[in-house]
Parts: C-alpha cells; sequence; structure tokens
C-alpha cells in the first residue's frame, strides 16, 4: 500500500501497526537501525512478534521498539493513533483541541491533551541561526476578553487597561523566510532591543511599528518605521506579515482552544509557527503529506513527561 496523501488515506494506512513502525524507522534511521541507547548499528533483525530490534551489545534496555527516545515514549496509546493526531495538528490551519481529539481518537481528554503537548514539543522551531535580508518586528497581547469571563474570575484576572495581565509575545518575520516568535516580560526597550539583537544579524532592513521602544535599532540595522495611526503600508515598510501570522494566531486559540494558560503559551507558539513555517506558497508547494513527514522526523530526540509538563519537573532531551 502506497504512503497515504490524505487524511483518509492516512487513517487507513496507519491502522497496520507494521505501516507505522516501518513509516517511522525509515525516517528515523534512513541508514539502517541503530540503538537509541548506546549508538551501536549491531542490531537484530526486527522481531514481528514483539514489535522490537535489539541491540548486539550488552547493557541496560538492550531491546527497543521505534518509540524509545522519542515524544511517545512510555507510551500505551498506539501509533495508529499517535500518527492521526500528529497529521491533525500538522495540518489543520486553526489546531485542534484536546476534547475534539479526545472524540476522534477515543481517548480521554486527558490523555489527548498530553499528546498534544508532546507532539508541540517535537514540532518546535530548531533553527538557531539569525534572520537576515527584509525583517518585520512587532509585540502582541494574549490573554482572555474580560467580556467573556465569569464576574469572579475578571475581578481575579483584569486588574487593569489594555494589555495589562496579558501575555506579551514578540515576533520576528523575515520576508520570504521564516517566522520566529518568543514570550518576553515587558515591551520596554532594554527588553525588545536585546530581543531583536538575538534574533536578527546586524545590518538587516529592520520595519517595526511607531513603538517608542524600537528608537535606537537604526545604529545596528536599516530600520524603517510604519506609522498605524497614519497608513499600514509605505511601500516596502510594512508590519502586514506578522499581522496575519498574529490574526491566524488569536484565531486558533479563540476558536479551537478558547482559553490558555500564560505558562503553557509558548507550546501554542511553536505549533503555530511550525504551520506557518511550513505552508504552501508559490515558491515552496507543499501538500499535507509534506507537513506531515517534517513533523515525523522531528519526533526524535525528545521526550516531555506529565511530571514536567505540570511543573514539577524539567523537560528532557536526549
Amino acid at each position: 500500500m502506497s504512503e497515504p496523501k490524505g487524511l483518509q488515506e492516512a487513517i487507513v494506512y496507519f491502522s497496520d501497526p507494521d505501516n507505522c513502525i516501518s513509516y517511522l524507522a525509515a525516517r528515523r534511521w534512513p541508514n539502517g537501525v541503530i540503538c537509541p541507547i548506546c549508538g551501536s548499528d549491531s542490531v537484530s533483525a526486527f522481531n514481528p512478534t514483539r514489535k522490537t530490534w535489539k541491540c548486539a551489545k550488552h547493557h541496560a534496555k538492550r531491546e527497543f521498539s521505534v518509540k524509545v527516545g522519542s515524544v511517545c515514549e512510555d507510551s500505551a496509546i498506539g501509533l495508529d493513533k499517535w500518527m492521526t493526531a500528529l497529521w491533525l495538528l500538522a495540518n489543520c490551519k486553526n489546531g485542534i483541541s484536546s476534547c475534539e481529539l479526545a472524540r476522534d481518537l477515543n481517548v480521554t481528554q486527558k490523555t489527548a491533551w498530553f499528546m498534544l503537548h508532546r507532539i508541540r514539543l517535537a514540532l518546535q522551531d530548531e533553527t538557531f541561526g539569525k534572520l537576515g535580508g527584509h525583517v518585520e518586528v512587532d509585540e502582541t497581547f494574549i490573554g482572555g476578553k474580560a467580556r467573556n469571563m465569569h464576574l469572579d474570575k475578571r475581578e481575579r484576572r483584569i486588574t487593569g487597561t489594555g494589555g495589562k495581565d496579558k501575555t506579551i509575545v514578540f515576533g520576528a518575520l523575515e520576508r520570504g523566510g521564516r517566522i520566529r516568535t518568543i514570550v518576553v516580560a515587558d515591551r520596554k526597550k532594554s527588553a525588545l532591543h536585546a530581543t531583536v539583537k538575538e534574533h536578527v544579524e546586524a545590518g538587516a532592513a529592520l520595519y517595526s511599528d511607531a513603538l517608542k521602544s524600537y528608537d535606537g535599532l537604526a545604529q545596528e540595522y536599516a530600520h524603517k518605521v510604519i506609522d498605524h495611526a497614519e497608513k499600514y503600508v509605505d511601500g516596502q515598510v510594512h508590519t502586514n506579515g506578522l499581522e496575519n501570522f498574529w490574526s491566524l494566531l488569536k484565531r486558533g486559540i479563540a476558536g479551537s482552544y478558547v482559553s490558555v494558560e500564560p505558562f503553557h503559551l509558548f507550546r501554542y507558539l511553536d505549533e503555530q509557527v511550525f504551520r506557518y513555517n511550513n505552508r504552501a506558497t508559490k515558491d515552496n508547494p507543499l501538500n499535507d503529506a509534506d507537513r506531515f513527514d517534517m513533523a515525523v522526523r522531528k519526533l526524535f530526540g525528545k521526550r516531555l513527561t506529565f511530571a514536567s509538563l505540570t511543573g514539577k519537573l524539567c523537560e528532557t532531551s536526549f
């Protein structure tokens, strides 16, 4: 059976456990199976009964499955459900809530919530180079709307106006390239200047709105400002690419997730950044299967336990 190109084909294809294992193994070990514990390529043939391989070297955990060393490790959920969840999260433009995924996979909401967060960890952008060329920078506030809250919650959470009591997210968009988002503590000049310098290479053409905190960046960048009180576009000077991303992000949060706790917000940013950076464009016509393939390759080398997700322990990576 050929590899799936759409959701319906994916559900049928991954309903066979052997298809799940072969698909994952081919992307994890393109040059042959390697022991995830010691890195040895001296591995026995696949055991079709136990669905495992065995390392020839003597050490703890010699026998391993394709899940070991991935975000799916120690999960009792079958790979068929993991693959379906990954397909949905990687390709649904506004994301998918844990309640909806729980109904689709016939698991509990708590299980679906944990699965989604583990997948979001896998989707993290691992590019460490700075953005260059023409770069838009902007920031936005993420938080609940007062009119949608019960009175007791509103009195507890809304203690001011504007952005007070909301989480600030900074974004940098390389036109024709990638976007990067960071949760920041405030919009003060020192914080924003440090963030821009960390993620945008010196000498780049920089575009921002008229926020005073961006003043002074012209010393290191070709900095141009668009004052939204007057207009939104002046030739190449605008931040409309980032405004589009903020719209997609907030639509997903408000429409699919309804409410996101501030300490989990960075995970939802990782999810939206992955979809945006791997969107279909005229120069790069990606489809759902391509995006899913990219997501599968990012499953390995990371792990997230429930204890660390709920704030009891630190995340670990292999």
